[in-house]
């Protein structure tokens, strides 16, 4: 029996976040066995059930971001739901909320508060600037943290306007930090005893990703710049262009793996070379090795650029669409392709990760509809039927 409990079963959390950040967090935390009770504001909802795609009027998005959650419809905005929502964290072990820094202050349930309340609390906060500093107050989305950390000025081709990811990667980011911040706080507990606070910024976590940036500024005053699908300084690394219009990735900065694509593509003249033995003096001449790699790549399909990669043993492959992933034989192999069941009806979604031996997280099932445990969470909570009924009538759930 012992074998089968999750990791972070007996493990409470009150998400009060919304959109992105915080419930992914949240979500990362009960695909491991915690307890999730989402708190959302009565008759709309957490805004991402409007997000992206619709399917019966919820987004199908909502299905991966809120799965094994509780939801409970509340007012935090009313007193009887701030009275409620304490309770709740009375008997929580983690709360999460990406709220603007202050807005919880500003309802009775700032750190001191709640810490007064439950000493065991591990409160992980995300914002766009963090809880202290100049910057607190203003708001920031993801994508204002891409910028400010580094990546948006990095991301696309000289002389041309910084693109995005098409995917929210500060938020992910930070809420990737703040599942840690709460595992480690969550040990730490066990020797003190006592809760603390979570502090994760969306600039900070992006920042975190930029590798060599500030050494190399500090040390040369070199500021990196844009360059397209290469990876200055590590040679080569880039997209190449096959027969058809589509593109080959490769990375053959190995010395002994350059060696074996050079000789692929006819090259041995640069394998061979003393100067680009190693990757430093490859990167002073990447223009020449890609130039040679296009070339022998342009005369052929991508398929044959694949399978004769593969053959070489050179690390290559090519942009995955949504349909190439869920076809694809390894993902399947891997249970990276899950189905949920939803109120929808089945719905295909990411797996879990990370993947643990013994004890692997869960899919579960899809997004509640909004509210749908409120009953449930009030009762254990003490609340009578006439109460909830009360509620219900003043809007308060």
């Amino acid at each position: 029996m012992a074998e089968n409990r999750l990791p972070l079963q007996g493990v409470k959390v009150v998400e009060m976040g919304q959109l992105i950040a915080g419930p992914f967090a949240s979500k990362l935390l009960g695909e491991f066995g915690a307890e999730v009770i989402k708190i959302e504001p009565p008759g709309v909802g957490d805004p991402l059930r409007k997000w992206r795609k619709l399917k019966d009027g919820t987004s199908l998005w909502w299905h991966v971001q809120s799965r094994n959650k509780r939801s409970l419809a509340l007012d935090l905005k009313a007193e009887e739901g701030q009275a409620i929502a304490r309770q709740l964290i009375a008997e929580a072990d983690v709360l999460v909320e990406n709220f603007r820094p202050g807005t919880l202050e500003g309802w009775g349930m700032g750190w001191a508060s709640l810490s007064a309340l439950n000493p065991r609390l591990v409160m992980l906060r995300i914002s766009g600037y963090g809880q202290s500093g100049p910057y607190r107050d203003l708001p920031g989305f993801g994508v204002i943290g891409e910028a400010m950390g580094g990546l948006r000025h990095l991301s696309g081709y000289p002389g041309q306007a910084p693109v995005r990811v098409g995917v929210s990667l500060g938020d992910s980011l930070s809420s990737l930090y703040g599942v840690i911040g709460v595992l480690l706080a969550l040990q730490e507990r066990q020797h003190s005893g006592q809760g603390q606070v979570v502090d994760v910024a969306l600039y900070e976590s992006v920042f975190a990703m930029m590798e060599s940036l500030i050494p190399e500024y500090d040390a040369f005053g070199y500021v990196r710049e844009p360059a397209g699908s290469a990876l200055p300084g590590i040679t080569p690394s880039n997209s190449y262009p096959c027969q058809g219009g589509d593109y080959v990735l490769i990375a053959g900065n190995g010395d002994s793996i350059f060696k074996r694509l050079m000789q692929l593509i006819g090259r041995p003249d640069l394998g061979n070379a003393p100067a680009l033995a190693h990757n430093d003096g490859r990167s002073q001449q990447a223009a020449l090795i890609d130039a040679a790699i296009a070339e022998w790549t342009a005369q052929r399909s991508r398929a044959e650029v694949i399978d004769a990669l593969k053959d070489a043993r050179v690390p290559a492959g090519y942009p995955y669409t949504a349909a190439d992933i869920v076809n694809d034989p390894h993902y399947l192999a891997r249970q990276m392709i899950e189905q949920v069941q939803t109120f929808s009806g089945p719905l295909k979604v990411p797996g879990v990760l990370p993947k643990l031996s013994r004890t692997p997280g869960r899919v579960g099932a899809g997004g509640p509809r909004l509210g749908e445990h409120s009953d449930a969470v009030l009762a254990g909570l003490g609340l009578s039927e006439a109460q909830v009924r009360g509620l219900r009538e003043r809007g308060v759930i």
